[in-house]
């Protein structure tokens, strides 16, 4: 029996090729046993104002610049959910479908007690597949045994997870050892972030790379549509 897997580090609130990525496979391994790199994706992403593109950023306590997991970052101000939030209302209450997931979303929000930055991005991944209607489960490389460097860990996460098949981000193409790969006859391949369609966004010029939540809030349950794995 075949089986997909995908291995990426979670993110805040990511643009849509993050949850296309998820929407591939058939298990997703968050992978926060990796370090945690600052002005990344990891904390952080992007919205749009009225004054243009503006980064919404979760607070964390740096420990060591190289030595700190995403696993174990927390946060260094509790604070930062209610002003992610009011920053949202105010950029997005005029969208066509921000009042469909106001609610939902200032739950999410509002009544975010987590402190600890992996415990978060998940609670919101979880969230917004949910509203995508993306049926994936979410699972942790906290939950495998990580044994080996790089490559080696993936292949022995996959392994553990009886994958068949490896969808990696582009990126990926540059370190990974695909040979270690099929030795466990594990196929590998890459997703192709090109050519996403525009949609009815605020605030123009159009911005590919915003958070999912510009797409959800702007075409509401057509936003799946403009996933290319829901064609």
């Amino acid at each position: 029996m075949s089986k997909s897997v995908a291995i990426v580090q979670s993110n805040y609130i990511p643009w849509r090729g993050y949850f296309d990525l998820i929407n591939s496979v058939d298990e997703f391994i968050l992978y926060d046993d990796a370090q945690y790199t600052i002005r990344d994706w990891r904390n952080r992403n992007i919205i749009k104002t009225p004054h243009g593109p503006k980064w919404l950023s979760i607070p964390i306590e740096v420990k060591g610049k190289y030595h700190q997991k995403i696993k174990d970052a927390a946060v260094s101000d509790t604070g930062w959910a209610r002003k992610h939030w009011a920053t949202i209302v105010h950029s997005y209450a005029r969208a066509p479908y921000f009042s469909t997931y106001r609610e939902s979303f200032e739950k999410l929000y509002l009544g975010m007690e987590e402190t600890m930055l992996s415990q978060i991005n998940f609670h919101f991944l979880r969230a917004l597949c949910e509203v995508l209607g993306i049926s994936t489960p979410l699972t942790w490389s906290m939950d495998y045994e990580l044994s080996g460097d790089k490559t080696e860990r993936l292949v022995s996460l996959c392994r553990q997870a009886g994958a068949t098949s490896y969808l990696s981000g582009p990126a990926a193409k540059v370190y990974l050892d695909e040979g270690l790969f099929l030795r466990e006859e594990i196929s590998v391949s890459y997703m192709d972030y090109s050519g996403y369609p525009e949609y009815s966004q605020l605030y123009p010029p159009f911005e590919p790379s915003v958070s999912v939540i510009d797409l959800i809030f702007n075409e509401g349950p057509n936003a799946r549509r403009y996933l290319k794995s829901c064609h």
